[in-house]
């Protein structure tokens, strides 16, 4: 039995690298349909069953959507099954959970630092009081209205790479976003000070972002990091967890 389920397990894989093979030879984009199923397993040399299975798994990386009664086509290619793969790391176990948020921490304050220069340059006056925008929403809210704030927080985010016109890092940049607020309630500890704290980084962000200062900008990116990844080290201490 276990030999029979390798080999389809095997056969499976196979028919997934082919139909991934085929979207980059043809070179596909998001939206384009597929071959039909029987012209697949014609292409590929499997059996209905196989290239089936071999969608499913696609689908559910989102590399194909399936349109039923239209057809199959090149997905969108999100960052939806890594959100759902460390999401459920980070639930996991408390150990995980921690270590999930400190490396997300660490990924997203380097995106935004390595960038900082093109973000500065890029970024214009309209989406400066964009920025300012959010910042004043995020005051107005306060974090115990919850997703006002939140939102706020990820829609700055967002909009600061966003100028780079680099579809990767703004995926990138949400899906760990998207992952840190799902994983994040399970730290205590966000006091009036870390929210008082949170705002003035943001703020200072714009603002060093509308008179072009790197250094200052580099400065309020570090101020708006810091509070978590004290809270971080703090739920690890409860926790009786070493770094």
């Amino acid at each position: 039995m276990s030999g029979i389920r390798s080999g389809r397990t095997l056969l499976r894989q196979e028919v997934v690298e082919g139909i991934k093979r085929y979207i980059l030879e043809k070179r596909l984009r998001p939206g384009d349909p597929l071959p039909t199923e029987p012209a697949l397993c014609e292409a590929l040399g499997a059996s209905r069953s196989s290239v089936r299975e071999a969608v499913k798994i696609l689908h559910a990386l989102d590399i194909v959507e399936v349109r039923h009664g239209h057809g199959t086509y090149v997905g969108r290619l999100s960052m939806s099954a890594l959100v759902e793969s460390l999401t459920f790391r980070g639930l996991l176990s408390p150990d995980d959970d921690f270590q999930v948020m400190a490396d997300l921490v660490d990924v997203r304050e380097l995106f935004e630092r390595g960038m900082a220069d093109r973000i500065l340059s890029s970024l214009t006056p309209e989406q400066h009081d964009r920025l300012d925008g959010l910042v004043a929403t995020m005051r107005e809210t306060g974090a115990g209205d919850g997703d006002g704030f939140v939102a706020a927080d990820r829609a700055f985010h967002a909009l600061l790479v966003a100028p780079l016109g680099n579809d990767l890092i703004g995926q990138l940049t949400m899906a760990f976003w998207d992952v840190y607020t799902i994983v994040a309630p399970h730290l205590d500890g966000f006091t009036h000070a870390d929210e008082t704290a949170t705002i003035a980084a943001h703020q200072n962000i714009v603002d060093a972002a509308r008179a072009g200062d790197t250094s200052a900008f580099l400065k309020a990116i570090g101020e708006h990091y810091s509070p978590v990844r004290r809270r971080i080290a703090e739920a690890r201490a409860r926790n009786g967890i070493t770094p």
